[in-house]
């Protein structure tokens, strides 16, 4: 220290007089302590921007390290088969859907685990260097399948964070709407903002067949809702560094972004991509010619027939990119539900909807019993209303309502049963009253 010699802060010029500390330089040069607090602000904003560790004011190495944070332990693998066990439990049907999944999700955590460990003596000689890229999942089926239901009972399974988005809220950067950045931005809240759990996490981006190329024609304004969020997924699902803004909202230079990598995310695509059947039958079917008008009655296909028929420009011709097609390796086909599978999703998963009504009387004190006719009942009143696993809730939503309504009423004990009649609107839901208890001689 030595104040008696500057007289003057020459930064901010205030007096030495006025600066509590004044710390002197050659030639009368001097800086307050007002001054070295807002430099060393500077200084750890621009550290904390770039990924650093904050350095001091001074320019030096940081005064007092923070401790080094302990690496997250390997992903614990699960084998493929015991994976499609634990999704027969949630989810009916979709065998291959169920094998795809887990193939892909295994050899996905493989791949991460090891990224972050030393290769073993297995894998010496011509496969040391070898790196494994990764395998994003494009899902196809029907509204009501269990597209979502899958990835989430995945990440449920693994314990990895999970966040679900919509592709239809997504808007190329700088128009009105989400960037694709918010993406990962609900992968980090869903981690408790832990970066180094969300780069491990799973996402799942829902209805991605509505983000398709609107026309083949050129056009004067962009596709920013289409195309254009094709484009700004790209890196993303490769893998890249990106910036996501903490608070959401749209990015600007003077915003501190959280910089996440995305090469050890696994992207899980979902839609329905209605009319990719017809698409499919159409290109191995005959054309018309002349007079004749063409055929619009191309026969619906299976998921089977689908998966074996599909080519990668029966995608494009959807309105899907090549390049955000080749970025999905896996693809899986859904089957639409049958009315065997609609009764046994009514029933046979953890969460089934009959549990669950079935659950909420029994809070009541009351009991709740569906007649196996009122499950076939409740089955082809879904299949009529096509929207798949979904219209079985609103079905048993609509049917049981006024009997809910009344529910706190009721006599105590009380057991309610809904019949095939109930199902159709024909006769009220049957009401019993509790045998009265005997009273003990």
């Amino acid at each position: 220290m030595a104040g008696d010699r500057a007289e003057s802060c020459s930064f901010c010029g205030k007096p030495a007089a006025q600066a509590g500390k004044l710390i002197a330089g050659p030639a009368g040069v001097g800086i307050c302590d007002a001054c070295v607090s807002t430099c060393g602000r500077l200084l750890d904003r621009e550290k904390t921007r770039d990924g650093k560790p904050a350095a001091s004011a001074a320019g030096g190495p940081a005064m007092q390290e923070a401790p080094a944070k302990q690496p997250l332990a390997p992903i614990k693998l699960i084998p493929p088969t015991k994976l499609r066990l634990e999704l027969d439990a949630h989810v009916i049907g979709q065998a291959h859907a169920k094998k795809v999944l887990s193939v892909a999700v295994f050899n996905h955590y493989k791949r991460l685990n090891d990224r972050h460990t030393q290769a073993t003596a297995a894998q010496a000689g011509d496969l040391a260097d070898v790196e494994l890229d990764k395998s994003n999942v494009l899902l196809i089926g029907p509204t009501g399948t269990g597209k979502t239901l899958l990835a989430r009972s995945l990440a449920r399974m693994l314990d990895v964070p999970f966040a679900i988005a919509d592709a239809t809220t997504l808007t190329e950067a700088g128009y009105v709407g989400d960037d694709v950045e918010t993406v990962i931005l609900r992968l980090l809240q869903a981690a408790d903002m832990d970066i180094e759990r969300a780069q491990r996490g799973i996402v799942f981006i829902d209805e991605i067949d509505k983000i398709g190329r609107k026309s083949d024609s050129a056009s004067i304004t962009r596709d920013v809702s289409g195309e254009g969020v094709q484009q700004a997924l790209l890196k993303l699902l490769e893998g890249t560094v990106c910036n996501v803004p903490p608070a959401g909202g749209r990015k600007h230079p003077e915003q501190q972004c959280i910089r996440v990598d995305t090469s050890d995310i696994l992207f899980i695509c979902g839609g329905a991509f209605a009319g990719l059947d017809r698409i499919i039958a159409r290109r191995g079917g005959a054309k018309s010619l002349g007079f004749v008008p063409p055929r619009n009655d191309a026969p619906s296909l299976s998921a089977e027939q689908i998966i074996a028929g599909l080519q990668p420009e029966d995608l494009f011709s959807f309105g899907m990119i090549p390049e955000f097609v080749g970025r999905l390796p896996v693809i899986s086909v859904l089957e639409p539900l049958d009315r065997e599978a609609l009764i046994r999703i009514l029933t046979e998963p953890r969460n089934a909807a009959t549990k669950q009504y079935r659950k909420l009387f029994a809070l009541s004190g009351m009991t709740l019993e569906f007649s196996r006719e009122a499950l076939e009942a409740a089955a082809d009143k879904a299949l009529a209303l096509g929207t798949g696993a979904r219209g079985l809730r609103s079905v048993l939503e609509g049917v049981l309502l006024e009997t809910m309504y009344a529910l706190p009423e009721a006599a105590p004990g009380s057991k309610f049963t809904v019949t095939a009649e109930a199902i159709r609107g024909e006769k009220p839901v049957s009401v019993s009253a509790a045998a009265p208890k005997k009273k003990a001689s």
